[in-house]
């Protein structure tokens, strides 16, 4: 339960959970052989080395941050055995003072000379306090769920740090660009993170590709991307429809599909009314930039030459086609489904159709919830740690009232508070000789 140790510990921690961001992880070894090689490595001396051998490639589940989140949970689980624990105990007891020396010793003190332990003892009740009475001395206490916060704090940190551990060790993750009207089999696609990783049922499940279509910006650039998919259990059966996009996911039994790329699989088209024809479409290489291009190439059979001819056609999205001659000369545009023909060196060429592609992003994740559990537990342990944990003690010494106390809290407010409360003890008055003569004459 060393203080100096834990906070070492939640350093370390934070300095690699910053080095897991800087280095890009699950790459494949050739990434890291490229980037951080040993001929030139970062700050004289971090190469691949260090990344592949510590397992920094796959940093929030490598021995190293695991062991570390260990020992910090261990040093937690310490304080609160040994210090928070005692601590809450103490403040539990109902310790009477019964000398005015050890009322005086205080953090506060005061006295009133002519008052009353029980009007005390109301006064603090109507402010919130818990009051006990043992014959001439008063003890009373509030904010005791103050003491407990540090508990919750300590607990909550377990969590957030357990629920990252099981999400690490215990996740799947997979990527998968499918074509309109294709599907796949979510277990074929999902690849585990950790030595925890169990599928489950859910894995059967089969994703088809209903729909893929772009929003697009006044320019002309795409804004958003959409993809209707429907999920199928293993008896064949629709279980689950959904329209996603970016930042508009899927869920469905713990598994979690994003919408996060998108790509040009085929155009159809038809070439002098024959067809229609699908054509692949390729990714082309563009110079910087995060521009996309797509091509395609529609070859013609001329036993006149040995070359292979055709026509070019390039897309940067699914609005229109530019088409080019087997001079690579520009020929024109065409959207598909234009039913717009064009002329292309004695060929008729349509565009019917560009296919898109979409690009999905799936994972499984069990330990969230019990990481949002731990945030939220922090957060509301940490609101109810500020609140004050005060004690106030009494001793009734003839008509002279003894008061002390003590906060953990806020103790310039403490003292004010608790001098609003004496000027509010009403005094002691004696009967005056008359009312004591008409006292007598009534008897």
């Amino acid at each position: 339960s060393n203080l100096g140790l834990a906070i070492g510990e939640m350093a370390a921690v934070a300095a690699l959970m910053a080095l897991g961001t800087f280095i890009d992880q699950g790459e494949a070894p050739a990434y890291y052989f490229e980037k951080y090689p040993e001929d030139n490595p970062v700050l004289g001396f971090f190469t691949w080395k260090w990344i592949l051998t510590l397992g920094f490639d796959h940093m929030f589940s490598s021995p190293v941050f695991l062991g570390l989140l260990f020992l910090l949970g261990t040093s937690l689980m310490a304080c609160t055995y040994t210090t928070q624990i005692p601590i809450v105990k103490v403040a539990r007891r109902w310790k009477f003072l019964s000398s005015s020396e050890a009322i005086r010793k205080q953090e506060f003190s005061d006295s009133l000379p002519r008052a009353s332990i029980k009007d005390l003892g109301v006064i603090l009740m109507g402010a919130g306090y818990e009051v006990f009475l043992k014959g001439p001395s008063l003890y009373a206490f509030k904010g005791l769920s103050g003491r407990f916060a540090p508990i919750g704090v300590h607990i909550a940190m377990l969590l957030i740090m357990g629920g990252g551990t099981f999400s690490a060790t215990g996740s799947f993750k997979g990527s998968v660009t499918v074509p309109q009207g294709l599907n796949f089999v979510v277990g074929d696609v999902l690849g585990p993170l950790g030595f925890l990783s169990k599928p489950t049922e859910a894995f059967n499940t089969e994703v088809h590709v209903n729909k893929f279509y772009m929003d697009y910006y006044d320019s002309g650039e795409v804004s958003q991307f959409h993809t209707d998919l429907s999920l199928y259990n293993i008896d064949g059966k629709e279980v689950l429809r959904k329209t996603i996009s970016v930042n508009d996911p899927l869920r469905f039994d713990g598994i979690t599909i994003y919408q996060t790329d998108w790509s040009i699989s085929a155009l159809q088209v038809l070439k002098d009314g024959e067809g229609p024809f699908n054509l692949a479409m390729a990714p082309l290489q563009l110079n910087g930039g995060d521009k996309k291009l797509f091509g395609t190439f529609l070859p013609f059979n001329d036993a006149d030459s040995t070359q292979v001819k055709g026509i070019s056609m390039l897309a940067r999205d699914l609005q229109s086609v530019v088409l080019y001659d087997q001079e690579g000369k520009f020929v024109g545009v065409r959207r598909p489904n234009s039913k717009l023909p064009i002329e292309i060196d004695g060929k008729k060429i349509e565009i019917l159709d560009a296919i898109g592609s979409s690009g999905l992003d799936l994972k499984t994740d069990p330990g969230v919830p019990i990481v949002y559990a731990g945030f939220g537990a922090l957060m509301l342990t940490t609101c109810i740690s500020y609140l004050s944990h005060s004690q106030i003690w009494a001793l009734q010494d003839g008509t002279t009232l003894f008061i002390g106390g003590k906060t953990n809290r806020a103790k310039a407010e403490f003292s004010s508070e608790v001098n609003r409360l004496l000027d509010r003890v009403p005094e002691i008055v004696d009967k005056s000789p008359a009312e004591q003569s008409n006292s007598a004459t009534s008897v």
